[in-house]
């Protein structure tokens, strides 16, 4: 057994520098990798860096482009849907007035045929009545160059003050007996 244990040395031995040489490149070529990579990133961040500002520039020049396009697109539709609202609108307006026009003028021949079934005169009649009266007027004043009489207003107006008038005891008033036989005749 001694000599196995001398045997197993020896080969563990001779093969140990071959172990830790490769070892060693393996340790190196790892490190030199890492420094690499290590380099790449930083290289990377750089440019990133440098190249960062004008991709950032580029890219607000393009959004601008495209906002402009944007906004004149969306500006027309604005615009044509603008147009189409205020159509419909002045539209709608139209036939709210047309409507209203159309129930005024039925509204106002239901109150004419009411008005001439309770026979009042219409506008056209007073005015033909009022004609008719001033050349009544003027027909009276060339005939007796009188004035025309005076309203029924001022006749009950004179009559209710000879009324109030106090009589002498014992004698009735003058005007109430004409009263009296105007209403037996009217009856």
């Amino acid at each position: 057994m001694a000599k196995l244990k001398k045997t197993a040395r020896k080969s563990t031995s001779s093969k140990s520098p071959d172990l830790q040489a490769q070892a060693e490149r393996l340790s190196k070529n790892l490190g030199e990798s890492a420094q690499q990579v290590w380099l790449a990133g930083v290289g990377a961040f750089g440019r990133a860096q440098a190249e960062g500002t004008k991709l950032f520039e580029t890219l607000v020049k393009e959004g601008l482009s495209l906002e402009q396009v944007t906004r004149k697109v969306a500006g027309g539709k604005v615009d044509a849907v603008r147009d189409v609202v205020e159509n419909k609108v002045g539209q709608a307006r139209e036939r709210a007035s047309d409507t209203w026009d159309r129930l005024e003028k039925v509204f106002e021949e239901r109150v004419q045929r009411a008005l001439r079934r309770l026979e009042v005169p219409s506008r056209e009649d007073l005015s033909t009545l009022v004609d008719r009266v001033d050349s009544l007027n003027a027909q009276l004043r060339n005939l007796g160059g009188a004035a025309p009489r005076k309203p029924a207003a001022s006749k009950k107006a004179a009559t209710r003050k000879t009324a109030t008038k106090k009589a002498p005891a014992g004698k009735p008033a003058a005007n109430k007996a004409p009263r009296k036989a105007a209403r037996k005749t009217a009856e």
